[in-house]
């Protein structure tokens, strides 16, 4: 089936170089803007697990559209009107938690992004041109400025779809590692293959591994203590083996290279976003000088 012009006009916005500026710009912006660590992370979603811009597109869309509902019926003016006043302030919040996440995505990702920031602004705009003349009476003129702003709106909603369903932002990009590893125990090689203090790339079939090895801890046969998480950024695929080490909150991490999500080496979980869900975290043992692993919450 031959694709819509819409959905082929949006693919070509990946290659649109020309975005680049001014999306580099509101990137700059908002890192220079915003406090980096608790507010970024609550931005970003990471107390909630996922990203928590889509929850708040639900509140002025939502306005939006009943507004849009009430207009076509008669003797709602007071009701529209104050629908579209929370779905402008509401916006506003929304917005933010966009642009924070838009801020540590990929170039192409951005590219989508900043267009679909610009549409939600106009759509914003016009919105509050609505409530204005609404507010002055001219319930005529906010009702088209109403519907105007909804198909911009629309067309916001579906760049965003596109990027989170066709480009991948915000999704766990380990999801399916349960399927990917085999239960059961299985070797990555001599534990001595793994030099300690520093985290050491592995494969286990095609999943890509992340090895640690720490010496001058109480290891089993004095191995030290070793942690293997996933390799793979669960925000956007970054090699985490590449990343450097830090203690942070009283426990080591690991911080990704691409986009600066940081993890523990123990638990996996996320201690710093953009990143919202947890590393996959493997059971260690070594058997014979040979170190094995196991998916932590895999049958033995």
């Amino acid at each position: 089936m031959p694709r819509l012009p819409l959905v082929s006009t949006v693919d070509k916005l990946e290659g649109a170089a020309w975005l680049d500026p001014a999306a580099g710009t509101v990137s700059r912006i908002v890192k220079r803007v915003l406090p980096q660590g608790t507010v970024t992370d609550a931005l970003h979603g990471v107390p909630l697990g996922h990203p928590v811009h889509p929850l708040m597109v639900t509140v002025p869309l939502g306005a939006w559209v009943s507004a849009a509902v009430l207009d076509v019926l008669p003797g709602n003016e007071r009701a529209a009107k104050t629908l579209v006043a929370l779905g402008v302030l509401s916006a506003m919040p929304t917005a933010l938690t966009g642009v924070t996440d838009f801020s540590q995505l990929d170039t192409q990702q951005q590219r989508t992004g900043v267009v679909h920031e610009a549409s939600t602004a106009v759509a914003t705009v016009l919105y509050a041109a609505s409530w204005l003349a609404r507010n002055r009476g001219n319930h005529g003129s906010g009702k088209l400025l109403g519907f105007a702003g909804l198909a911009v709106a629309g067309i916001g909603g579906f760049l965003g779809g596109h990027l989170s369903y066709r480009q991948g932002a915000g999704v766990n990009r380990n999801e399916d590692l349960p399927e990917e590893v085999p239960s059961g125990w299985h070797s990555l090689g001599p534990v001595e293959g793994f030099p300690d203090g520093r985290p050491r790339p592995a494969q286990l079939g095609g999943v890509p591994l992340m090895v640690l090895r720490r010496e001058g801890t109480d290891g089993e046969d004095g191995t030290g203590i070793i942690s293997v998480l996933a390799d793979t950024c669960s925000h956007l695929g970054g090699p985490l083996h590449e990343g450097h080490l830090q203690e942070t909150r009283g426990q080591l991490c690991v911080v990704c290279p691409w986009h600066g999500s940081v993890f523990s080496v123990e638990s996996g979980e996320v201690v710093h976003g953009p990143a919202t869900a947890p590393q996959p975290v493997f059971r260690t043992r070594v058997r014979e000088g040979r170190l094995e692993v196991s998916l932590t919450g895999a049958e033995d």
